[in-house]
């Protein structure tokens, strides 16, 4: 049984989950207007994934005896000055949901609620990758600068993407 504290707090987090997919949708939508496929495509597969993410949580309220809310959603940006500040502000967004899920973990490390502690442990690992990916893409546009056949290179790239971490992987400093 969830404490109302901690229902409260999985419920902040389902809003931020579903704001996270509507901010890579309007991503996803400027990218195709512009002519980036390969970048839009991307940005829909992580809505799609951050929806997903949304759905776990909703589904674990509701299995834990709470009432999971779907709540009002703050509009997302819509358009950006350029694929790089968009970029940007995907990783700041993974870093705000980072912090997030680490407060999360901390209530329910307080409460002594180790059920939804473990359950958590996902979306911990699932941050790690996030910023991961979201550095890695950011050290790529850095890379390409001004130039617009890297911009060509990368955007048709960009689907293939994927980024391991260490924890991913199972790595640890026991090594």
């Amino acid at each position: 049984m969830l404490s109302k504290n901690i229902e409260e707090a999985l419920n902040n987090q389902i809003r931020i989950e579903a704001e996270s997919s509507q901010i890579y949708l309007a991503m996803a939508c400027w990218a195709e207007v512009k002519g980036l496929e390969g970048i839009a495509n991307f940005m829909y597969a992580q809505s799609d994934e951050e929806r997903d993410h949304m759905l776990k949580l909703v589904k674990f309220v509701n299995e834990r005896g709470g009432h999971a809310q779907i709540s009002a959603l703050k509009a997302p940006d819509v358009t950006f000055e350029s694929f790089k500040e968009m970029f940007e502000l995907l990783f700041k967004h993974e870093v705000f949901v980072s912090n997030s899920i680490n407060e999360l973990v901390h209530i329910t490390l307080q409460e002594r609620d180790y059920a939804t502690h473990n359950f958590l442990q996902w979306y911990v690992s699932e941050q790690i990758e996030e910023e991961a990916m979201a550095r890695t893409i950011l050290d790529k546009i850095n890379l390409i600068g001004d130039d617009k056949g890297g911009l060509y290179l990368f955007d048709r790239d960009i689907e293939n993407l994927t980024v391991s971490s260490a924890a991913a992987n199972g790595l640890s400093n026991d090594a």
